[in-house]
């Protein structure tokens, strides 16, 4: 239909005087005295009956990257082209993730508000989608009147002027023949604005799912900093014990005691920010399920290991990534939504025909309302072409091209945004983990350190500054390796939000409202 739209409008421009191109009706009626050129068009319009003008909406092929990019040095746990688990929080098996995820599914208060925007976009769609069909309405009405005698009485004054009943009641419809498809290019935009709010919720949904694992892994990796912390202090306690028996034999010096003791008050000082930062991540997560603040410490205050990554983590392919980000899946209904917003903004240069009707009866008298004489109807249709409106349907023409391109050039950086997040991803995933390889060697090397220096101060071979010089270096490198180790999980999280899953089973594409 679109092909007879075309060239009607190929015929106009060969008929118009001047070479621009712009819808038939509007040209046809912007010059007086063109009548025969208006007949063209006439004769055009009744042969172009249940065309849709505009543009139809085709499916972008967004740029694709042939195969996910790999590290120069692998690490021990790499990202496979394996079909990627829509339940990734699971791959960590941590029960209590899996539990605050859940939780998350149907206590957190985005997801609430962001169903609550996709029961708007429906209702908005009903709205409009109306229009496809006739409306129908039943009225009724009584009223005691009386005419003016001045006014609808005649010249004596005797008629009118005595009041009466007036009985009404009728039925009416009426119903646009949507001939250009007008109607059909504002359903069409509602429906893709509908899948707008749809991927808008998963994409809440995905980056709530994210947050709770990021911060649940944080607070792991804060009570392993917090568990490395009074290890080393109990180690700070025992030198400064030994320092204290040994100044008692005459083989220490004060000097060694007030190290050994500020050893021990300078690591106790770490304990409380760790404290704060556990209370911290525990309301972030109360804040996530939908609970008060500190409403799961009790359940979460208990130590327990940071989440470990698999060997192999599935992430897909990449041709699946435009099906699964919803955020690519978004830029691409707003591109359909503007799209169809064209034609209906051409629709408007194209008349109007409403078929509309009435029937009702309407007496003065209750005992003849309803009889046959008291019948009243009407029927026919009704016509509307703009004539000249100052430009203002050539300007929403040309805005709606404009929010097009504009809505093409944002999908297009959506997808590019994509892969360059992914890359990121997978390069900082495949980096933690080296870091905490190397950062695991470096604790077993001071570990040996410290003891051997422990037993060398002991036997008098080095000074007390010795001991606490690679007590101070274990410290730093445990908290390094507890902090790379989280790192390792927090990239992996990162790289399934990045990949855009999550939301298959719990908002799936058919599921019914």
């Amino acid at each position: 239909m679109k092909t007879f739209v075309d060239r009607a409008d190929a015929i106009a421009s060969k008929l118009a005087p001047t070479g621009e191109r712009i819808p038939m009706w509007e040209r046809a009626c912007s010059r007086r005295g063109q009548w025969p050129q208006l007949t063209v068009y006439a004769v055009l319009t009744m042969a172009l009956s249940a065309c849709t003008v505009g543009p139809d909406f085709h499916k972008p092929e967004p740029q694709q990257v042939t195969e996910w990019s790999k590290p120069q040095k692998a690490a021990e746990s790499q990202a496979v082209a394996q079909t990627m688990d829509e339940r990734w929080w699971e791959v960590f098996h941590d029960p209590k993730l899996s539990t605050l995820s859940q939780r998350a599914l149907t206590d957190n208060l985005d997801l609430k508000l962001a169903s609550s925007r996709l029961q708007q976009s429906r209702a908005a769609r009903q709205v409009i989608t109306a229009d496809r069909y006739p409306t129908t309405a039943a009225t009724g009405s009584y009223g005691r009147e009386r005419n003016s005698g001045e006014g609808l009485s005649d010249p004596s004054g005797k008629n009118g002027r005595s009041a009466f009943n007036l009985w009404d009641a009728g039925f009416s419809a009426s119903w646009e023949l949507d001939f250009w498809g007008r109607v059909r290019r504002e359903t069409e935009a509602a429906d893709a604005t509908l899948e707008v709010a749809e991927n808008d919720r998963r994409g809440v949904l995905l980056s709530v799912l994210a947050e709770t694992a990021q911060d649940y892994i944080q607070l792991r990796g804060v009570q392993n900093t917090r568990a490395v912390t009074e290890q080393n202090l109990d180690v700070a306690r025992h030198s400064l014990k030994l320092s204290q028996l040994r100044l008692a034999d005459g083989v220490a010096t004060d000097l060694d005691v007030a190290e050994a003791a500020a050893q021990v008050a300078a690591i106790e000082s770490r304990l409380p920010a760790l404290e704060q930062r556990q209370s911290q991540l525990i309301n972030a997560l109360s804040l996530l399920m939908g609970e008060p603040p500190q409403a799961l410490h009790a359940e979460l205050s208990t130590d327990a290991p940071v989440p470990q990554t698999p060997r192999q983590v599935a992430i897909g392919l990449p041709s699946q990534l435009a099906e699964r980000r919803p955020d690519i899946r978004q830029a691409e209904a707003r591109l359909h939504a503007a799209t169809a917003s064209i034609g209906v903004a051409k629709g408007d240069f194209y008349p109007r025909i409403t078929l509309s009707g009435n029937i009702g009866s309407q007496a003065m008298q209750l005992s003849d309302f309803g009889s046959w004489g008291s019948r009243s109807f009407g029927i026919g249709p009704q016509f509307s072409l703009p004539l000249f409106d100052g430009g203002r349907l050539r300007g929403m023409l040309n805005l709606r091209e404009a929010q097009q391109q504009e809505a093409a050039i944002a999908y297009q950086q959506t997808v590019l945004r994509a892969w360059h997040e992914i890359d990121d991803q997978l390069t900082a995933y495949n980096a933690s983990q080296l870091r905490r390889d190397s950062l695991a060697e470096a604790v077993r090397q001071n570990q040996i350190a410290l003891r051997t220096a422990q037993q060398q101060y002991v036997e008098g071979v080095v000074d007390f500054v010795n001991v606490l010089t690679v007590q101070g270096e274990l410290l730093a490198t445990q908290q390094q390796w507890v902090e790379s180790s989280t790192g390792v999980s927090l990239a992996m999280v990162g790289l399934y939000k990045a990949l855009g899953g999550g939301w298959e089973s719990v908002y799936p594409e058919t599921e019914q409202f």
